[in-house]
């Protein structure tokens, strides 16, 4: 079946409830789900996820998240469905909170919401085994782990179940969990935690569970949407991806990547994905109606905004506040110390200091990365000189945009350049800060045509940039989709949107004395 079947398909079937005949006697059960929550326990801008502004329409927060899960129970409930709430990975990592509590606040909110059972997104791993071992050990529910062998690693071993089976509504439903096995390299695990192949953890888990009798089998899935596709496509025996990493929105709304749920022709069944975008924004509730042998007779359900109609958790909401009290202490913290004083009054029209240090920070934090590219209107604020606080990193970067890391062929890479300096300097946020290459460019030249010239880092010299080769390219995730950046959208080889949040790695790079590029360097050079 062509993609573009299986997205009408998956829009006929998002579509009103479907009823089976009473012949039929299905286990009635309600899946609510959650992924990538990212620690955004207050509300976001609902576009681009960064901290709400009154003048925004906003989504989310923990307390709204809470409300919106305890008004789909008791829906539910009155439709006599029973239900089950899981997540789908990656509540680590992406505000002040999880700077500050590393996972306790994430922990409590998903406590009181009732989450069941949750899979590993690869920042759960950010701080390493022992953090993620707290986190584990005062979880009130499985932490499913299929493919994360753990028997090397003391802090963690035994700590995972590959699956996790519960009954509701008379119906056996079994919960899998993979997560991606790039996590190395997008997070820190350590040496001692072997990530295996998604697709064979999840047969061998699916052929445990069949053994034992008729099953409903649900993957949660944090490996993104095109490995969700092709899991789906390949393991005999699901019924349910409930994906995420991608931060792909699958709903009927206007700005989604797809309907809920997306359906893919597995080996044996149809297969359906579901996933929420990030950040608390939606929240995903997958209605069931099951046949005796765990097959899906019908499915209803949606993915819903958690927009201001959704009535805030008080017990919740008072959570959240008793965890923002030092934040404000967080935001004095000193991190490091700047020999002089950075601007950013220059990082619309040329070459930076401000915007070499964010952009080789960048460069920096994702390994094997070879070139950065970021825009100098995301740099809100100058640093000062001297000692450096978090809150001065977050008034340069107070948007929580995150690392994006692709491939790129040079010949990408360079309209990327042109498209930055395509409305000249001085006015435009979309003008390009790098690292690990450099270039020139002519202002007097047409738009289109300004880029003269893009040399590569290769060791200690500069080599011309190959335009039939894929560079290993890092920008922020604003620009990986907006800002015009069509070449990071539409030709970005395996992108990936969710790494390092950027004010974060900047601290640290302030704190580690990584200050190469600092001052100019001649790396954006105008005829």
């Amino acid at each position: 079946m062509s993609f573009s079947r299986r997205l009408l398909l998956g829009t006929a079937l998002a579509a009103p409830f479907l009823r089976p005949s009473a012949a039929q006697a299905a286990r009635r059960v309600r899946i609510v789900h959650t992924n990538d929550f990212h620690s955004r326990h207050e509300p976001v801008v609902r576009a681009t996820g960064a901290a709400c502004r009154t003048d925004d329409p906003c989504l989310g927060g923990s307390a709204r998240l809470a409300g919106g899960i305890a008004a789909a129970r008791a829906e539910a409930a009155a439709d006599g469905r029973a239900v089950v709430a899981v997540d789908a990975g990656d509540q680590f990592m992406g505000s002040l909170f999880y700077t500050q509590h590393r996972g306790a606040a994430e922990l409590a909110v998903m406590k009181a919401w009732g989450c069941e059972a949750m899979t590993l997104g690869n920042h759960e791993f950010d701080n390493g085994p022992e953090n993620l071992a707290r986190f584990v050990a005062a979880a009130d529910f499985p932490i499913l782990a299929a493919n994360i062998d753990t028997r090397a690693e003391p802090a963690l071993d035994g700590r995972f179940r590959p699956w996790w089976e519960t009954t509701r509504g008379g119906a056996r439903l079994a919960f899998i969990g993979v997560a991606t096995p790039e996590t190395p390299a997008l997070s820190s695990p350590g040496r001692n935690l072997r990530f295996t192949d998604p697709a064979e953890a999840a047969a061998r888990a699916i052929a445990e569970i069949r053994a034992t009798g008729p099953a409903t089998v649900v993957l949660l899935s944090h490996n993104g949407i095109e490995a969700d596709r092709r899991l789906a496509a390949q393991v005999a025996g699901l019924d349910v991806i409930i994906g995420g990493h991608s931060h792909t929105l699958l709903a009927a709304e206007p700005d989604a990547d797809g309907p809920s749920p997306m359906l893919v022709d597995g080996r044996d069944r149809t297969v359906r994905i579901l996933q929420t975008g990030a950040y608390g924004r939606f929240l995903g509730r997958l209605d069931l109606d099951l046949a005796a042998d765990g097959r899906i007779a019908a499915q209803g359900g949606a993915t819903i905004p958690m927009g201001a109609n959704i009535p805030e958790d008080a017990r919740v909401a008072a959570l959240v506040a008793e965890f923002a009290r030092p934040l404000e202490e967080t935001r004095r913290r000193v991190v490091g110390t700047l020999p002089t004083a950075l601007s950013n009054a220059d990082c619309r029209r040329g070459e930076c200091a401000l915007g070499n240090l964010v952009a080789e920070a960048m460069l920096a934090r994702m390994p094997g990365a070879e070139i950065a590219i970021t825009n100098g209107g995301g740099l809100r604020a100058g640093l000062p000189g001297g000692q450096v606080t978090v809150g001065d990193v977050l008034t340069v970067l107070p948007f929580g945009n995150t690392i994006a890391v692709m491939g790129l062929r040079g010949a990408d890479v360079v309209a990327a350049l042109e498209h930055g300096v395509s409305q000249g300097a001085g006015t435009a946020g979309r003008f390009p800060q790098v690292a690990g290459i450099r270039f020139v460019w002519d202002p007097a030249a047409p738009p289109g045509s300004r880029v003269r010239q893009v040399e590569v880092a290769q060791g200690a010299r500069f080599v011309p940039l190959d335009p039939t080769r894929v560079y290993r390219l890092v920008t922020n995730d604003f620009l990986r989709r907006g800002d015009g950046y069509v070449m990071f959208r539409d030709r970005a080889l395996d992108p990936y949107d969710g790494g390092p949040v950027l004010d974060e790695t900047v601290a640290d790079a302030i704190a580690e004395g990584q200050l190469r590029g600092v001052p100019e360097d001649g790396r954006i050079r105008a005829l």
